[in-house]
């Protein structure tokens, strides 16, 4: 290869040549270009472009936007026309001339084969945009170079639409509220991700990656096998409410529900080059919806309890009242019961409820100067709160007929704590100050009622004593399987 002196070549060039740095500050220009902008290299050499012409307006910034596409890309960018008016020296009279140019940028790397500068060629077309007749001509009557200088112009607005068409699609797909992504060749490597999707894959960065090298963990999960299905055949896959697991920023394993499609992308000639995929992800819809299943498979088993319940209350009633007066009364006092402990089951979703809400509940139509209760903030889940309910229905309704509270000097005192040692929720009812208690000639309905309840129902224990100073009863729950303590009074 001969010895070119390439810095002499440069300067030998008749038309205008110019390099400047990343920062667009003037590293060289050849001869016609200090001509063709009435500046020396001298004048302009380490200063920055838009420092010496300034402009602020759309053509300043369709050059800025090139320069900036060629140092990102690292790909040559043409501006087929652009105005861009630059200050006439001193020497000239001074002041703003009007000038037109076609610009190529190509660029320029360094020894690591990183884009360094930029060499413009730039060519003004002034003269040749003066020669246009007035516009009122008809475009025909155009000389041939006005005609080019028209077509460059359009051609330039049409690429600027084209940009401003693309970078605002982009932004629309970026914002949409449904993930989407691009993938190119039959490995699937991202060429595009929306916000969206970044937020799916736990802010992962894709782009430029397989998917099996981006989310390893959906290998084996059938996701990459309908990749390549479609990408091989062109038919459309995909699916609603699909479990997929996902990792999430600290690394784990998360479990992710989504509707989605891959369509196939073709090109021009109607071939396959990747995937489209867009979804949207419905993992809390699809929770809630599992959740409301189990609610309504949890209602459905209440209600035949309940139903049973009720079935039970009213015909062992019925069985033990004297007459039909007081098997009415008893039922409604026994279904009123039932009802006010599915309504605090109620207020919280059926998830569990307080000693201190049942007791206020069964108890609170009553003097409650005569009444005392204390415990720790336990609390009890539906099954043990319906169950407890009952028993201190039965147990009130009892005190209130015969017991402490059918007087005006008795009292009863009320107590519950957990026994951590044998895992057990302990109530101890004491009355005192009322009539003389003794043991029943025969087994009432409510003594069965409670002896079902707690030893068949929560496999718990009853002791009843008819003491001097009057009834005591001391319940055993095993706390363990139906409740917790959340703090200690």
């Amino acid at each position: 290869m001969p010895n070119i002196d390439f810095k002499q070549l440069f300067h030998r060039l008749t038309s205008p040549y110019m390099i400047v740095d990343r920062q667009y500050r003037y590293v060289a220009v050849n001869p016609a270009y200090e001509k063709a902008v009435m500046r020396s290299q001298g004048e302009v050499e380490g200063r920055s472009l838009f420092e010496i012409f300034p402009n602020d307006g759309e053509s300043g910034r369709a050059l800025r936007a090139s320069f900036e596409r060629v140092f990102v890309t690292g790909e040559t960018d043409t501006i087929a026309y652009i105005p861009y008016d630059i200050p006439r020296p001193a020497s000239q009279g001074g002041g703003m001339e009007k000038r037109y140019w076609t610009a190529v940028h190509v660029p320029l790397t360094d020894n690591e084969g990183n884009v360094a500068y930029l060499l413009q060629n730039t060519v003004d077309v002034t003269d040749i945009v003066r020669l246009r007749e007035a516009a009122s001509l008809p475009y025909r009557s155009y000389s041939p170079e006005t005609q080019l200088v028209e077509r460059a112009r359009e051609a330039e607005n049409a690429h600027r639409s084209l940009l401003a068409e693309s970078a605002e699609f982009r932004r629309m797909f970026e914002q949409a509220p449904g993930f989407i992504a691009v993938l190119t060749g039959r490995e699937h490597v991202f060429t595009f991700a929306n916000e969206a999707y970044t937020r799916l894959v736990g802010g992962r960065q894709v782009i430029g990656k397989p998917v099996s090298d981006a989310l390893p963990e959906v290998a084996g999960q059938g996701f990459i096998e309908m990749l390549d299905h479609v990408y091989t055949t062109g038919e459309t896959r995909g699916g609603e409410g699909m479990r997929i697991l996902l990792q999430s920023p600290s690394g784990e394993l998360q479990e992710r529900y989504l509707d989605f499609s891959y369509d196939a992308v073709r090109n021009l000639e109607g071939e396959i080059t990747g995937v489209f995929v867009q979804g949207m992800d419905r993992t809390e819809a699809v929770k809630t919806l599992k959740h409301q299943r189990l609610l309504l498979d949890e209602l459905n088993h209440r209600v035949k309890n309940t139903l049973a319940t009720v079935q039970s209350i009213a015909a062992q009633t019925l069985r033990a009242a004297p007459d039909l007066a007081t098997a009415r009364k008893d039922f409604e006092g026994r279904i009123v019961a039932l009802s006010k402990a599915h309504n605090l089951l109620s207020q919280t979703a059926w998830d569990s409820t307080t000693m201190a809400a049942l007791i206020a509940h069964e108890l609170g139509h009553y003097d409650r100067d005569r009444i005392s209760s204390q415990g720790p903030d336990v609390t009890l889940n539906p099954k043990a709160s319906i169950a407890v309910a009952m028993v201190l229905h039965e147990l009130s309704t009892n005190a209130a007929k015969y017991g402490a509270l059918s007087g005006e000097a008795g009292r009863l005192d009320l107590a519950w704590w957990v026994d951590d040692a044998n895992g057990e929720l302990r109530i101890d009812w004491n009355e005192t100050g009322g009539p003389p208690v003794s043991a029943p000639s025969r087994t009432g309905f409510g003594s069965r009622m409670m002896n079902l309840v707690m030893r068949g129902e929560l496999n718990g224990a009853v002791d009843a004593r008819y003491e001097p100073q009057g009834f005591a009863c001391a319940l055993q729950i095993p706390y363990s399987s139906y409740g917790r303590t959340t703090h200690v009074d």
